[in-house]
């Protein structure tokens, strides 16, 4: 059992249904959830851990609703966008191994907690093409390392688009074995890891990806098929529903075609959307994870603000980590302001609250979480963020809310918690070494550009 903590002097930011800021408060934390928080230091006795938090802001941990498992390794690797896709779908399925697998969700867990992130969801391969998926190892090696490290995460696993053969190799004693993907095969190792990970860690669930079709691909047998199972087998196992890409009337095109979405389902990008994709958003309760930093971002336009303003839950996503982009989700608040305030002409457009409300409780919300992290309230997870704002660029002290949205970036946090437990404290790691991990993931990275032969 977590042991009780109390945080204390802060400024406290809840993101509670009244956006409560508490300008000197108190959290008190007891087995991993928050038991009491207000503005004076409740009665507890000498055993309780402390943590003075005079200068920072105490807020929720931030929840990042769409990223990418393997991209930390792979990071700098093509002179563009394009060549780089192309190297990343040739790792993916021809020099990876168990322990790059392990080695890199460490490395990216660690970078999520430095910079605040306590929640993400991320699919498990290189976009809809080349999931890891054929059998359960690689995902089984991802998940344990992220337990280990003890963020919150919902892993995406799914099948491949089935419209062209894949081969994978499969690295074991520095030799290697070819095999040949079987999209439906990979929904049955689907199936496999959402039972095995069922109630079995408090902070991490296997969710299930699907490719985006678009109208004309649904007129395909065997793709229509493969959209049908993972359809159904999401809703037989309540689990979210995964997807990288919507675009230009893909929305509309699948909820006709397949009812495809529910409230458990989480589409990522969502640009130049139609009419028709609007009216099925609405009607089917999907969320929509935007990512203002991503490569889609610059090819086409997320409606973000029309969306919630048609009632639409809208989060953001980093699509971390690579080639361009870090899990900083303080850098996507103020780019998604930018974004859009460009679009419009004006800066009034996603205001500071509204931002932090979509990298916080709507996120939880976009995850079905909203009961659980999100807010700092009574009775929800203990997943807390301490950021240092005595700081020249985060002074002077007025509006934490504007400061941590226009000014603050990841490097300002000082002190990360998730379910109770301190995982950083004064921007060190409390259980890992910082070195091995940075160790380890360099020798994965050698390893596999032994494999490519680009080293």
């Amino acid at each position: 059992m977590t042991k009780s903590l109390l945080i204390t002097n802060g400024v406290v930011v809840t993101m509670d249904a009244e956006r409560r800021i508490l300008e000197k408060g108190d959290i008190l934390i007891e087995g991993g959830r928050i038991a009491s928080i207000g503005d004076l230091q409740p009665d507890v006795g000498g055993a309780v851990e402390r943590i003075d938090a005079a200068g920072m802001v105490v807020m929720p941990g931030l929840i990042d609703t769409h990223a990418h498992a393997g991209h930390m390794l792979t990071k700098g690797l093509g002179e563009d966008s394009e060549q780089w896709m192309e190297t990343t779908g040739r790792i993916y399925a021809e020099a990876t191994d168990i322990e790059f697998w392990s080695a890199e969700a460490a490395l990216s867990a660690f970078e999520r907690i430095r910079c605040g992130t306590t929640t993400a969801a991320l699919l498990f391969g290189g976009g809809p093409d080349i999931m890891r998926t054929e059998a359960p190892e690689a995902a089984q090696a991802h998940l344990a390392a992220i337990a280990d490290m003890a963020v919150r995460e919902v892993l995406a696993v799914g099948p491949n688009r089935p419209s062209s053969a894949h081969l994978y190799r499969n690295y074991t004693h520095g030799s290697y074995t070819n095999i040949v993907v079987d999209p439906m095969q990979q929904l049955s190792v689907c199936a496999e890891l959402i039972d095995d990970w069922a109630g079995r860690n408090d902070c991490l669930q296997v969710a299930l990806s699907l490719p985006v079709f678009d109208a004309k691909e649904l007129e395909n047998e065997v793709v229509f098929d493969l959209s049908r199972q993972a359809r159904a087998l999401a809703r037989e196992k309540g689990v979210l529903l995964i997807q990288d890409g919507h675009r230009e009337g893909s929305i509309a095109a699948n909820a006709a075609r397949l009812d495809l979405f529910d409230h458990r389902s989480l589409l990522a990008h969502c640009i130049e959307l139609t009419e028709e994709d609007f009216a099925a958003l609405k009607r089917t309760g999907a969320k929509v994870a935007h990512n203002p930093s991503a490569l889609m971002s610059v090819f086409g336009r997320c409606p973000a603000p029309e969306l919630m303003e048609a009632g639409v839950t809208v989060s953001l996503g980093t699509d971390a980590a690579a080639p361009d982009r870090p899990f900083d989700m303080f850098r996507n608040m103020f780019q998604a302001h930018r974004y859009h305030a460009r679009h419009f002409k004006d800066d009034s457009v996603l205001p500071p609250m509204q931002l932090l409300e979509m990298a916080t409780i709507e996120g939880a919300r976009a995850l079905s979480m909203d009961a659980e992290i999100g807010s700092l309230e009574v009775g929800k997870r203990a997943d807390i963020i301490l950021v240092n704002m005595r700081q020249p660029h985060l002074w002077p002290p007025v509006n934490p809310v504007q400061r941590l949205t226009r000014f603050a970036n990841g490097a300002d946090v000082d002190t990360t918690i998730v379910g109770g437990r301190v995982l950083m404290r004064s921007r060190r790691l409390v259980h890992h070494d910082e070195n091995a991990i940075l160790d380890r993931a360099e020798r994965a990275f050698h390893r596999m550009m032994e494999r490519m032969a680009l080293a």
